[in-house]
């Protein structure tokens, strides 16, 4: 049987070698955020469906290591993977390849999206 405080201890190790959020690393696997929430709170044990994601998902991740905490971790026969949703810097775009649509009126916002550093974001409408 998988010891639920311990398990959420090595959850939240691989969340924080990959820099990721609850939400970022619940988009990561496939999963809803609450059961992550649920998880790291000690509420719900693990279900095989959910720790097959986080091996699949994360090639670092040793399956015994993540059930029983007897291993390496990260895997020290892979090289870092990154991880993330989001990228942590936006790309520059070059002035040049910016085009402008002549059939949008001048001045008129359609949505703003604010992108944070934990991978979530707020959008926000002018009206």
């Amino acid at each position: 049987m998988v010891n639920t405080e311990a398990f959420s201890k090595r959850l939240k190790q691989i969340m924080d070698y990959y820099s990721l959020s609850s939400a970022g690393f619940a988009e990561a696997i496939g999963v809803n955020r609450s059961s992550i929430s649920h998880l790291l709170s000690g509420r719900n044990k693990p279900s095989l469906d959910f720790v097959i994601k986080v091996v699949e998902s994360f090639e670092e991740v040793e399956l015994y290591w993540l059930l029983n905490g007897k291993g390496d971790f990260p895997n020290s026969g892979s090289p870092l993977k990154t991880v993330a949703t989001i990228p942590s810097k936006p790309k520059e775009i070059e002035s040049e390849a910016i085009e402008t649509n002549a059939n949008h009126k001048d001045g008129e916002i359609e949505h703003i999206i604010i992108f944070y550093k934990d991978g979530s974001f707020k959008k926000y409408r002018p009206y």
